[in-house]
């Protein structure tokens, strides 16, 4: 049985043991939860790449110590030359999910770090970026272990992958897929990580270094150009908020499903259960999560395309009390309804002085677009394959267009003083697991290690699959399925501790000091303490 660890003067949970301690060792060095989260990043690049990039995009959510939230928004935009007409000359109807006409949106990631840490305080002494990326230089240079995971994935996706450009240098150097424990390198990623210590994070979008990587992305197909690059920039949004189970919650707004996700928890707010475990808290949930995915593939996308301001209807009770009130207690609503998928990692860092980060970076399909940039050793994603290829409505492909994003790093301040960071990995998943761990914890009174560790239940598609029914691992109650599904859900059994049901994690910063942190034993994370 996992417990909950505890310690005072910090910690990390992350979904690969390698990345929490670096970040773990970045706060030892005197850094403060934002520079951690860097450093946590830059290796999860590295160690964790069938998962994430810095050829990605990436969303904070940072608790500052006096309370406030803020929230960087790293999200690239379609490239210049990514129009209907540049697919239609090519013969697709769709964005296809691999190779350069995959890769056409900018990577926002590295930018993210760049105002992440711009918000670190005035008083704060900052480590150097070469401390910050220090672990992420030694693991590309050195290698790292290939995970079971990992080596899985490359098993699966060779064939789809070994032709895409730079995929089989890179991943199967000796004209295979890695096995579990073999040595992994990307000495160019290496190289890029210095000169990214050396220049700057700006210099991924100016300069030499974003030279290079327009240049491959031209060689590989991409529609992305060295303007596109040196246009792009973070921002600074205001995170969507609403109040629920003692705590404002706190997550992305727009492009993301952050909405998705705290709408669900409001709903389920409403309907009062009383009890975990129960048929009532898990078919609440599931009914919940139908409405929230039915609103959230109507309105969001491109902020500055967006006729509804999600905010408006978080802070609409009565028109939150007229959506719960569409919840059947006792029957399933039909589905399916169109979903999403996606890989990312997500991890959080808490720091001695109150600083929290919930932070979250992705490149879409495991290994993104599949090509990797071979100057610059970069995985670059395939976000913008969510795009539709037509003239009008929802997500539609336009030059210097934000994709709708899956992505969605959560937090919450309790009324009694705790604050949290919490998320997952899992595409369409995010906002349902992120929902099973905040019921059990903040509702229901369950540990914080135990909230993640509990099996959880995933409506709709993942990873590739067809199915789209309410899937289940198997380790809940016998009774509780057969009651879900005599009230009409079509449930799935799955393995137990499966990676489909994300890698998710949690930390908890107590009025007293004392911080809890969780992680996920279906991935290869770990909290890491002191």
């Amino acid at each position: 049985m996992l417990h909950t660890a505890r310690s005072l003067r910090g910690m990390v949970t992350a979904p690969h043991h390698l990345a929490a301690q670096a970040g773990l060792d970045v706060l030892k060095d005197g850094g403060n939860a934002i520079e951690a989260a860097v450093a946590v990043a830059a290796a999860l690049a590295v160690v964790y790449p069938h998962m994430t990039s810095i050829g990605g995009d990436g969303f904070w959510v940072i608790c500052k110590p006096d309370g406030s939230v803020i929230s960087v928004d790293a999200c690239g935009r379609a490239g210049t030359h990514a129009s209907l007409d540049w697919y239609r000359e090519q013969g697709h109807d769709a964005v296809p999910w691999r190779g350069g006409a995959a890769a056409n949106t900018v990577a926002g990631t590295v930018a993210g770090w760049d105002l992440a840490l711009a918000q670190s305080s005035p008083s704060h002494t900052r480590l150097p970026r070469q401390r910050l990326l220090r672990d992420a230089i030694w693991y590309a240079e050195h290698g790292v272990p290939v995970t079971a995971g990992g080596a899985a994935l490359l098993q699966e996706k060779s064939a789809e992958l070994r032709h895409v450009p730079g995929w089989a240098s890179v991943f199967e150097p000796d004209g295979r897929p890695l096995l579990e424990g073999e040595i992994w390198r990307n000495p160019a990623l290496a190289e890029t990580f210095r000169r990214l210590a050396r220049h700057g994070f700006r210099s991924f979008y100016e300069g030499d270094l974003a030279a290079e990587i327009a240049a491959d992305l031209e060689a590989c197909g991409s529609p992305v150009t060295a303007d596109d690059l040196l246009r792009h920039d973070a921002m600074l949004r205001e995170p969507l908020r609403v109040k629920a189970m003692g705590a404002q919650l706190y997550n992305m707004a727009p492009p993301t499903q952050g909405v998705a996700s705290l709408l669900i928890l409001a709903l389920f707010d409403r309907l009062k259960v009383q009890r975990g475990e129960s048929f009532a808290h898990i078919h609440g949930l599931v009914e919940a999560t139908k409405l929230a995915f039915r609103y959230r593939d109507i309105h969001v996308g491109d902020p500055d395309f967006m006729e509804q301001e999600c905010q408006s209807l978080l802070d609409d009770s009565r028109a939150l009390d007229a959506l719960a009130l569409e919840i059947d207690p006792l029957r399933a609503a039909p589905w399916p309804h169109p979903s999403q998928a996606g890989d990312t990692v997500w991890f959080g860092v808490m720091d001695g002085e109150g600083c929290a980060v919930s932070m979250i970076q992705s490149t879409y399909f495991e290994f993104g677009s599949g090509i990797v940039l071979p100057r610059s050793g970069i995985v670059w994603q395939n976000r913008g394959c969510s795009f539709r290829l037509a003239e009008e409505g929802w997500n539609v492909l336009r030059p210097g267009r934000k994709p709708f994003h899956t992505l969605n790093p959560a937090s919450a301040l309790f009324d009694d003083g705790r604050r949290m960071v919490y998320g997952t990995m899992g595409g369409e998943g995010q906002p349902q697991t992120q929902a099973a761990l905040f019921t059990r914890y903040a509702a229901f009174g369950n540990s914080l290690q135990s909230s993640v560790t509990a099996p959880r239940w995933l409506l709709g598609k993942t990873w590739g699959q067809e199915s789209v029914t309410l899937k289940y691992e198997d380790r809940f109650d016998p009774e509780l399925i057969s009651e879900l599904g005599m009230a009409g859900h079509a449930v799935e059994r799955v393995a137990p501790f499966t990676s489909m049901m994300g890698h998710a994690g949690a930390l908890v910063k107590h009025p007293d000091g004392v911080i809890e942190g969780a992680f996920d034993p279906r991935s290869d994370g770990v909290v890491a303490a002191w």
